[in-house]
């Protein structure tokens, strides 16, 4: 595979794994006895940071940290980011909580323009505009959140940190590879929750093995993401992030019994058409070689 295609093809498993530990992690956090917010955080950042730590033990050499304080950046940025959706969803309606967090694919795209100068072509803005609508008709059933608490507060917070932590990623995927910069999103997001674990923790198993599978599909999610993102810009790879909210609706509804409306199963037809166009339209056309003729021409005085 070419880089750019390896990347879109690591980005769409992403999504899937992204989606089924957004369902796993609403199965794990139910009821008054599941997994709160930040328990949850705390036990999906540090088995990702050990399973991090395994492979640097079988791959060494995997961890080479180049530029230390960006990575820093990426790790709180990260981690409070996900705290946060966390502490959204243990406040409002999980579908609420996940529309205000999706909303970070735009913030992202805004951010890269000024922080990296990427400048997003006519038909990739488009495609992301239609990909947030479709978002919008999945998880909100066309509408928007009317209340403003600070569940809401919490959502929208995550959504602009969570912009900062992709840009950041984007950044650093000149220099530093993907496990580096996932080992440092974990020890962040472990370190920021563990000040709110000391709360009485589930004994349901069931729950556990929720709990444990989140965080073993958001090690490989995660991986696939940052390594994606050495290829293609923030707006290409935040548009293709939006179908992560379309695969947590669908695996909700396979494994919850959530119900698809008709507004929603709209929103799925219209997320995959947006990142379908996006990437056939979306791609500046590399510069055109100068004819020979012309090129002779100019060294003329």
């Amino acid at each position: 595979m070419t880089g750019k295609l390896r990347a879109r093809v690591e980005l769409f498993a992403s999504g899937v794994l992204f989606g089924l530990m957004a369902a796993l992690a609403r199965l794990g956090s139910r009821g008054p006895g599941g997994f709160s917010g930040p328990q949850m955080t705390f036990l999906r950042m540090s088995l990702g940071a050990g399973l991090t730590l395994l492979l640097f033990r079988l791959r060494p050499g995997t961890w080479r940290p180049r530029r230390r304080g960006l990575l820093v950046t990426r790790g709180l940025l990260g981690g409070a980011a996900v705290l946060l959706y966390f502490m959204a969803l243990a406040r409002i309606p999980a579908g609420e909580a996940t529309l205000l967090n999706n909303t970070f694919p735009v913030f992202a795209t805004l951010i890269s323009i000024f922080t990296l100068g990427e400048r997003p072509t006519v038909h990739l803005l488009v495609a992301l505009a239609l990909g947030t609508v479709g978002m919008l008709l999945v998880l909100g059933d066309g509408g928007l959140p009317t209340a403003l608490g600070p569940g809401e507060f919490f959502g929208f917070a995550s959504a602009l940190l969570g912009a900062g932590a992709v840009t950041s990623i984007r950044a650093l995927r000149a220099t530093d590879n993907a496990p580096t910069i996932f080992f440092a999103f974990a020890v962040g997001g472990a370190a920021l929750s563990l000040p709110f674990c000391f709360t009485a923790w589930p004994s349901a198993s069931l729950l556990w093995l929720a709990a444990l599978a989140v965080g073993v599909l958001s090690f490989g999610a995660q991986i696939l993401m940052t390594d994606a993102y050495g290829a293609l810009t923030v707006p290409e790879a935040a548009l293709w992030q939006q179908l992560t909210p379309v695969a947590s609706f669908l695996w909700a509804v396979w494994l919850l019994g959530e119900r698809l409306s008709l507004a929603g199963a709209l929103g799925v037809a219209l997320g995959i058409a947006a990142v379908a166009y996006g990437t056939a339209l979306g791609r500046r056309a590399p510069p055109q070689p100068v004819p020979l003729d012309d090129a002779a021409g100019s060294l003329q005085p």
